[in-house]
């Protein structure tokens, strides 16, 4: 659907301004929609995001710093994050032995189980981006990239 008709507005104040908010509400859309299937799983896309992170860094630990520079949403609280998912027995925390203000962060068998039946669901998150060709794909992060700069 159409941009001017999701956000019920016909005008915008340049192709660059309508472009801003296509990508705005593009990626709200993705992340409300993931967000929806991965509440049956009790956790948040933030929370997601942090399991994937750990799963890649597996078997070496990550720091929160890592976690902090490697998050899509870089505005979450990592900390509190990993402290819930901590009392979910996802992850486990312990003190750094070479920087005691700093802790490391391991993934559990049961955070990796976790991941195991959301891997799943990408094949459907996948399929929201059916309405695009493979090659249109590879244009869409080609032209992200660059206006990333």
């Amino acid at each position: 659907m159409e941009l001017e008709k999701e956000i019920k507005q016909d005008k915008f104040r340049s192709v660059r301004h309508k472009m801003m908010l296509n990508i705005i509400f593009t990626a709200n859309w993705f992340m409300a929609s993931h967000g929806k299937s991965l509440k049956k799983y009790g956790i948040t896309p933030e929370q997601f995001n942090i399991l994937r992170i750990l799963r890649g860094q597996r078997p070496k630990p990550a720091t929160v710093n890592l976690l902090m520079e490697r998050m899509l949403n870089k505005m979450s609280n990592v900390s509190r994050l990993v402290e819930k998912l901590r009392l979910k027995g996802y992850v486990n925390r312990e003190i750094c032995s070479e920087d005691r203000r700093a802790c490391n962060v391991f993934i559990t068998t049961r955070g990796l189980e976790l991941l195991e039946k959301i891997d799943k669901l990408e094949k459907e998150w996948l399929g929201e981006t059916n309405g695009l060709s493979e090659k249109e794909a590879i244009e869409v992060n080609r032209l992200l990239n660059r206006l990333r700069g």
